[in-house]
């Protein structure tokens, strides 16, 4: 940080009378995230002259208190007076700009042709420049939920397991970050509908399972899937901090302001969604409007970027069944459309994300800064009627 020459005649003193005096108080516990697993604290430091200063320093979360005061008093690089103009120093990383990909595809009744059709997409979209990929929603199979079926109960696999592992080789060789979501057992009779962020290096960094699960006609998914019970999460990855959930969970408020509130700067939503054929004429825009909207208002209301990847193309009868309507789309922190594909047809979409929009976005919009969580604790009932 730049030294002002007014105060480095008493950097000496200063330094020498912390070894005797350490600091007293935090100001920020918790200042800004400044890397995994880090915060950036700001301590105030009083000296035997009277002197107050300020030290910023990146430290693990759990550091206690104690620890923070003695690593003041070793520092060897200068404080921040706190009444110079430069008392509050950068406390999160500069702002960055990073490409995101959605993959919108059509699932055969083979899972490994839709593993390989996959394989394929992500690699298309990461020689288009995309370093985080999103895969539809059970894009290895066709969307076996629309009937009741324990054979279906086959289709399921662990994760680590066959899927995620073909997907980690695949991200480490492109060095791009793949969401990938597959119908995941955990044990005999449990099973979930899980989202897989695999890092670029092909890891697994981390899993979101579907916390909002439908049982409406032709998507029965709580005859099939657990709730989750990880909670609302963000994952660090090479790309940036980003969020996933998943399908149903996208008409929820609550689950975008949650993973949100965990630092996400972008909102991954892998999808099936589509339309009931006779429905389609008459509801069909409206549903597809809905869907879009809500979604933007998500990315409105939260200052962040949302990224839905869908499917396309009709599964089921011939005389019934769904048709996914497509429409993969990215948005801005604004709601602002970026980019959207097609309803009948397979498609790539490569978008950038700039985070320095987003800050310009939130400051503009503070809707962060001014929620009043202290009037908000009626949302966990049911319904407020007594």
């Amino acid at each position: 940080m730049p030294r002002h020459p007014q105060r480095d005649d008493r950097l000496g003193r200063r330094h020498a009378a912390r070894r005797e005096v350490p600091c007293t108080s935090p100001l920020d516990a918790v200042h800004a995230y400044a890397g995994p697993g880090t915060c950036a604290a700001t301590l105030q430091i009083d000296d035997d002259a009277g002197a107050t200063s300020l030290a910023t320093l990146s430290v693990p979360v759990s550091t206690p208190i104690a620890v923070l005061q003695a690593i003041v008093a070793d520092l060897d690089c200068p404080c921040i007076d706190s009444r110079d103009p430069d008392r509050h120093p950068r406390a999160v990383p500069a702002p960055r700009r990073f490409r995101v990909g959605l993959v919108q595809m059509r699932c055969a009744s083979d899972p490994a042709a839709n593993l390989d059709t996959a394989i394929d997409r992500v690699g298309q979209a990461a020689r288009q420049g995309a370093q985080v990929i999103c895969l539809p929603e059970l894009f290895r199979s066709q969307y076996f939920c629309q009937r009741e079926d324990h054979a279906c109960f086959d289709l399921a696999e662990p994760v680590p397991g066959p899927t995620t592992d073909a997907l980690g080789r695949v991200a480490k060789e492109v060095s791009a970050v793949v969401i990938a979501s597959v119908f995941e057992r955990r044990a005999a009779g449990v099973y979930h509908n899980t989202a897989v962020v695999l890092d670029a290096d092909g890891s697994v960094r981390g899993l979101y399972r579907k916390m909002h699960i439908p049982d409406d006609p032709l998507y029965y998914e709580k005859f099939y899937f657990t709730p989750g019970d990880l909670g609302f999460r963000a994952f660090d990855t090479a790309a940036g901090r980003i969020g996933t959930l998943v399908c149903w969970d996208q008409w929820y408020p609550e689950a975008a302001r949650l993973t949100a509130l965990a630092g996400a700067d972008v909102l991954f939503y892998p999808t099936a969604i589509g339309w009931h054929p006779r429905e389609k004429a008459e509801h069909g825009e409206a549903q597809v409007a809905a869907w879009q909207t809500m979604q933007r208002a998500h990315a409105i209301a939260n200052g962040v970027y949302v990224a839905a990847a869908n499917r396309v193309g009709h599964e089921g009868p011939a005389d019934g069944g769904l048709e996914f309507w497509g429409a993969s789309f990215v948005c801005d922190p604004f709601g602002v459309v970026l980019q959207e594909a097609p309803r009948d047809a397979e498609a790539v979409l490569v978008v950038e994300c700039d985070l320095a929009h987003q800050e310009e976005v939130r400051r503009n919009w503070p809707f962060l800064r001014d929620r009043r969580i202290d009037a908000y604790a009626a949302i966990t009932k049911r319904l407020n009627d007594g």
